[in-house]
């Protein structure tokens, strides 16, 4: 039992990205543009000038280009499935701490699903949870596993990019419903920024990123990072964390450019609340007998900070490569080696057994990773008749090893605690081993892409990959089973395709069709010992991009069919086990909308709805039901606004709404999670080279439940919050 409900981190077959972020200064994006301006670096990926570049800065909340979609610097418009991009700017305005706040008003994305999570980024495309196998940095997997995750502070990347639908024809297995591709910070010219800030809990923070080029202009650096601490918004949470990320780019001519790109995060905090609760005591009201004991308050924290913990410590170091030859041909290589070691224990509810008093479970784990991934492509262009061909070929390879121990109590011995008026201290049982495993994945894949232009407006996209795996196990003794010792294999090989069928008016309006094949490997083995089949699965997609050329904006409208087969689901002679037979179809419809008004005025706005269904199942009471967690109706809008000219120059306003539909806490359907509408506001100032912002988040403070995945695991969703910033370059 502790190993199926552990914790909220091995769901959909175990996960546990990091990727805690924090606050940025907003008001001096004005005056960072103006030195990148000044001199511009490109980095080879995707070239242009600032707002237009594949990787570079996004000019308000309208990018262009993205590498994402399809490994080449493409017009978002042309790219056959729906793309999301999130710059600085956008992230700035909505005073975002972490991804998944930034998110947050983004079509086809339910972001923090258990709420304000402190170490892990939770998000789920098109239905489907993306956290453990669809998060890249600089297009390269942050593939998870168990507890064995990487986290990303926020503060360093540039732009956050969503290609939504499966993506295994570019980067192999990875989640159907989609991907979040991190984009790093790069050296781009002389800058000087330091950030400071807090919150009303009295967190607070110091950044900086500092960068200059060197050499008349062949070498340029930057090192950005930042260190938090202090309290949070949960009862007994504190802690610490910090960053530094330095990178330097060689550039000796216009057709070659090195970066080296490096990382080290540390994190030492315990563990928050608001999360684990049990669906009586937060959705509704708790009622025995006749007596109503209301809800659980928000802020509890249940652990015991005696033992309590969380540790991570983390590096990594990588390169970008790029040559382009005198035929135009371009070779591009990038590569990222990663290292992590997480230490954590945490006692957190497990239900009620009494009126008042909540079950609870002592767990704790060691984990250890390494990674490494690269891929090399070479791109170039070539024209038959009327044809005009953008050629694509790569190669690439991922490594991921997880060595990991995980442990509780014997189950029924850690002491309850009362709900609504906790007593901390009782002594705790020793918690002992359930799962010792080494677990070893490679996969090595082949693609290529072809994207053709004919006829004054036609655009076609066709993709093939071949990708073979090999998954080794070895599992070690534990307390429950001290004779084990045995190494399971397990090699697969897999093809994947895309085909995308455009036509580009010159009202700037682009309709688009495509369909895409897909498979996501699983680690884990079924009931019967045996490793798991890569999940696999197909999707239909159909919508319209439209860039006006009367204003600055992207709109997208899409529709899709989308079907995930291959689903591990309880085996119906082991419920402690499981086997592949479940199907889940998700169809929906996004649309979304960013525009720059004018450089002071920004918009946009989003619309999510879902048709979730499981088709196939080992319980036949959840065939033609929803799955837990995700809401099927999702909407948003913000604006942003500066004013210019008189004494109120340099100050600006900013707003949003959120509506976050229904959702079910079974996947019976019996037991239902309300909707929520959350509204949030910004005032600033920005005066020459420094300025202040306040956020305020979830302003009206809505009691709300996040969602609740059965009725033992519910989280609150986010209460009002106050983040305070200040910033300033020279």
């Amino acid at each position: 039992m502790d190993r199926i409900r552990v914790t909220k981190w091995l769901l959909a077959g175990g996960t546990s990205i990091i990727a805690l972020v924090q606050p940025f200064g907003a008001l001096a994006q004005d005056a960072q543009e103006r030195i990148q301006l000044e001199t511009v670096v490109v980095e080879g990926q995707g070239g242009g000038t600032a707002g237009d570049a594949a990787t570079g800065p996004v000019k308000g909340v309208v990018a262009k280009k993205t590498l994402t979609g399809s490994k080449t610097a493409t017009d978002i418009k042309e790219i056959p499935q729906s793309v999301s991009v999130v710059g600085r700017q956008e992230i700035d305005d909505q005073g975002a701490q972490k991804v998944d706040e930034a998110l947050r008003y983004t079509a086809g994305v339910f972001a923090q699903p258990f709420g304000p999570d402190s170490d892990t980024n939770w998000l789920f495309i098109r239905g489907f949870q993306a956290t453990a196998t669809g998060a890249y940095l600089d297009g390269l997997q942050l593939f998870s596993y168990g507890f064995g995750g990487f986290y990303v502070d926020s503060f360093g990347l540039e732009r956050i990019e969503v290609l939504k639908g499966p993506a295994s024809v570019l980067y192999g297995g990875s989640n159907p419903g989609g991907l979040v591709n991190y984009v790093s910070k790069r050296p781009d010219g002389r800058l000087r920024y330091l950030e400071t800030g807090v919150n009303d809990a009295g967190n607070a923070y110091l950044g900086f990123d500092i960068g200059d080029i060197a050499n008349e202009g062949v070498v340029s650096y930057r090192v950005n990072g930042r260190v938090a601490g202090g309290d949070t918004y949960s009862d007994l949470q504190y802690g610490w964390r910090g960053f530094v990320s330095p990178s330097i780019t060689w550039k000796p001519d216009e057709q070659t450019s090195l970066t080296l790109l490096a990382n080290y995060s540390h994190i030492d905090e315990n563990h928050g609340g608001g999360s684990f609760l049990p669906y009586e005591g937060t959705v509704v009201d708790r009622v025995v007998d006749g007596v109503n004991y209301g809800r659980i308050p928000r802020d509890a924290n249940y652990t015991e900070t005696s033992v309590d913990l969380y540790k991570r410590q983390q590096g990594s170091l990588g390169y970008e490569f790029e040559h382009t030859f005198d035929n135009n041909w371009t070779v591009r290589s990038n590569a990222r080696f990663g290292a992590a070691g997480i230490r954590e224990v945490s006692v957190y509810p497990n239900g009620w057994i009494s009126p008042t008093e909540l079950d609870r479970i002592n767990f704790g784990h060691d984990t250890d990773i390494t990674t490494f991934l690269s891929d090399t492509r070479i791109e170039g262009k070539a024209d038959t008749g009327p044809v005009e061909h953008t050629l694509l070929a790569g190669i690439d390879y991922k490594y991921y090893n997880i060595d990991q121990v995980q442990s509780s109590a014997l189950y029924g011995t850690t002491p309850p605690i009362d709900a609504f008026n906790p007593i901390y201290g009782a002594p705790l049982t020793p918690r002992v081993s359930y799962l010792n495993e080494d677990l070893t994945q490679r996969q090595l894949g082949i693609y290529a892409q072809d994207q053709l232009r004919f006829a004054d407006g036609w655009l076609v996209t066709l993709n093939g990959r071949y990708d073979r795996g090999w998954l080794s196990a070895h599992e070690r003794p534990t307390f429950y089973a001290p004779d084990q010792d045995f190494v399971d294999k397990r090699s697969d090989g897999q093809w994947s395709g895309r085909a995308g069928l455009a036509y580009e008016f010159d009202s700037g309006i682009t309709p688009y069709v495509s369909v895409a094949t897909f498979f996501n490997p699983i680690i884990g083995t079924d009931a019967n010992g045996a490793l798991f089949e890569p999940e696999e699965g197909v999707q239909y997609e159909a919508g319209v991009k439209y860039t006006p050329t009367f204003i600055d904006g992207l709109f997208t409208l899409s529709v899709f069919d989308l079907t995930r087969r291959n689903v591990p689901v309880a085996s119906p002679s082991n419920p402690f086990a499981q086997v592949q037979l479940g199907e889940v179809r998700s169809r929906g419809v996004e649309l979304e909308g960013k525009v720059n008004v004018t450089e002071d005025f920004r918009l946009t706005a989003a619309l999510t709805a879902y048709d979730l269904d499981i088709t196939r199942d080992t319980d036949p009471t959840v065939i033609g039901k929803t799955p837990f967690i995700v809401p099927e109706v999702m909407a948003s809008a913000s604006v942003d606004y500066t004013f210019r000219g008189g004494w109120y120059d340099g100050i600006s306003l900013g707003a949003g709404v959120r509506y976050i539909g229904s959702s079910w806490a079974d996947n019976q359907n019996t037991l239902k999670v309300p909707a929520a509408a959350l509204a949030d506001v910004k005032i600033g100032y920005e005066k020459e080279n420094w300025g202040v912002n306040l956020n305020v988040t979830n302003l009206f403070d809505k009691n709300y439940v996040a969602s609740c995945q059965t009725a033992l695991t519910c989280s609150y969703g986010e209460g009002r919050s106050f983040k305070l910033r200040v910033h300033t370059t020279w």
